[in-house]
């Protein structure tokens, strides 16, 4: 009798020698993240729970050395297996699989499932696990997507955003190779739940098959060692929802025991565009206060990209060395992790008082121009083209290559992406800038929108009121705005930032600004 114990172990063997043989880079690259033990076992834990049927048709599109397959076989009764199935397109890892499961009941395609046809209809899976690669969209061919979402297309009615990631492909064209009311569980990054490219996989998930159940992992619970990404499992039938039906949603912890748990109607999943667990639980109450948004009051835009920091952004002592006119360099703000604290002062000419102050190198004139009247600046330049700094994307994209994009100071500022602190549990910081120092992307400009402008002309006193208002957002409506990934790491754009909340705005607005403005 085989032993399924003694073949598990060999394959975590098996699975750390051939992760070793790759680089991270290149297992990044090919979206190659194993799924760990233990959670491949609670997944098909669950789906047993599922499943009532008295046979199994098990398909894995992603197999890799079968970590799902053997969990399966731990979980399933062997007379309930009818057939199992396995797709890996990577030599390197197939081969391997071939070898350790030839005993077993289990057929390996050695080749890339989104090539394969679908079998008919009396040998589709009725259970879909999968882990499928997280490969990034411009990795993809362009002329594969153009492929892959046709097909996808055809399969679900469902025209997938140019910026999926593969895995995205791989759940729509699992789709094709399900059985009716068949039961998938996939395994896939949690940033679906909160991107715009998200959105056709909603729909998919809430139009085309019934969604049982989405487990988000904490943000700050990687499942991969390797991989600095946010998971959640995603489990469905394929048939088609009742009008009255509600999706489980769990939070935190595992699969088997969530910290949290909420239930959401799809017809209430529909009126949102994020399901992370601030915006879910908000669908649940009453709305009570303003409906008003920061993007009432803010034109909020990312700090600009020079394309090159190293070459454009120079302290005092590189401007002095080099000669460079000091008509072409303003001051610019450091990163926010250089930033003690979050209010920047400014002395008398408007610089920053930062101990380390740097500076943007910005010119719109000619080369030829800067050769006869700025020489040092000219000599600068070449240097700059002696490195091709003037072939960077973003400095080809301008005219001239060394001028910037116009990014005045801004009063008030987001960071763009942090950790929460252990200490604040903040995720974000709002900072109080009374320079005239711009900012590098790494920050979201706020700048006030005419009324308020006006407002803070004549009552100066304001901004600090804002700053201070800003600040009392809670952590969980600011996460909720953004993105969430793997290691705690927390992120918003602009127009994710404009879409929060302005409630704590409106309250203190109310002596500065006209009722009909708030």
């Amino acid at each position: 009798m085989l032993n399924l114990n003694s073949v598990e172990a060999d394959r975590l063997h098996i699975q750390q020698r051939l992760d070793a043989q790759k680089s991270p880079q290149e297992r990044n690259r090919l979206g190659q993240f194993a799924t760990p033990p233990p959670l491949a076992l609670e997944m098909l834990t669950y789906a047993r729970s599922l499943l009532d049927t008295e046979s199994v048709r098990f398909l894995d599109p992603a197999l890799g050395t079968g970590a799902f397959y053997s969990a399966f076989l731990s979980t399933f009764e062997p007379q309930r297996i009818q057939s199992a199935l396995g797709y890996e397109i990577d030599l390197h890892y197939a081969a391997e699989a071939v070898k350790l499961w030839k005993a077993f009941p289990l057929t390996i395609h050695i080749e890339d499932f989104t090539e394969a046809d679908p079998p008919h209809e009396d040998q589709k899976a009725t259970l879909v696990i999968c882990n499928p690669p997280y490969v990034r969209h411009h990795h993809l061919d362009p002329d594969e997507k153009v492929r892959l979402r046709s097909t996808i297309q055809r399969l679900t009615g469902v025209s997938l955003n140019g910026l999926s990631g593969l895995y995205c492909y791989f759940l729509g064209l699992a789709h094709g190779w399900m059985a009716q009311d068949a039961l998938a569980g996939w395994l896939i990054p949690s940033e679906f739940m909160d991107v715009a490219y998200g959105k056709q996989i909603q729909e998919y998930l809430l139009q085309k098959v019934t969604l049982l159940r989405i487990h988000r992992f904490n943000a700050q619970d990687v499942q991969f060692n390797d991989a600095l990404v946010s998971s959640a499992v995603v489990w469905f039938r394929n048939r088609l929802p009742p009008a009255d039906h509600v999706v489980q949603f769990t939070y935190g912890g595992s699969l088997a025991t969530p910290q949290v748990t909420t239930r959401i109607s799809v017809s209430d999943l529909a009126k949102t565009k994020k399901w992370n667990l601030t915006s879910l639980q908000n669908l649940r109450r009453s709305p009570t206060a303003s409906r008003k948004t920061l993007s009432e009051y803010f034109t909020i835009k990312r700090g600009l990209a020079t394309g090159a920091n190293h070459f454009f952004i120079l302290s005092k002592e590189q401007i002095k060395a080099y000669e460079l006119p000091e008509a072409f360099v303003k001051p610019i703000l450091p990163s926010p992790r250089y930033l003690k604290d979050d209010v920047i002062p400014a002395d008398r000419s408007g610089d920053p008082l930062l101990t380390s102050t740097r500076y943007l190198l910005s010119c719109n004139l000619p080369e030829h121009v800067l050769r006869t009247y700025y020489p040092s600046l000219w000599h600068y330049l070449q240097k700059g083209i002696a490195e091709g700094i003037h072939t960077n994307y973003l400095c080809r994209h301008r005219s001239p290559w060394y001028s910037q994009e116009n990014r005045p100071s801004a009063p008030l500022l987001c960071t763009y992406m942090n950790r929460q602190n252990a200490v604040t549990q903040r995720a974000f910081r709002f900072i109080l800038n009374h320079s005239n120092a711009t900012a590098p992307n790494v920050y979201l400009m706020l700048y006030p929108k005419p009324d308020l402008a006006e407002a803070i002309i004549n009552h100066p006193e304001l901004t600090p009121i804002l700053w201070t208002a800003l600040n009392s957002i809670s952590v969980e409506t600011l996460k909720a705005s953004g993105r969430s990934y793997g290691g705690g790491l927390h992120k918003t754009e602009p127009k994710e930032l404009g879409q929060v909340s302005a409630d704590v705005l409106v309250q203190v607005l109310q002596p500065y600004l006209p009722a009909m403005l708030i």
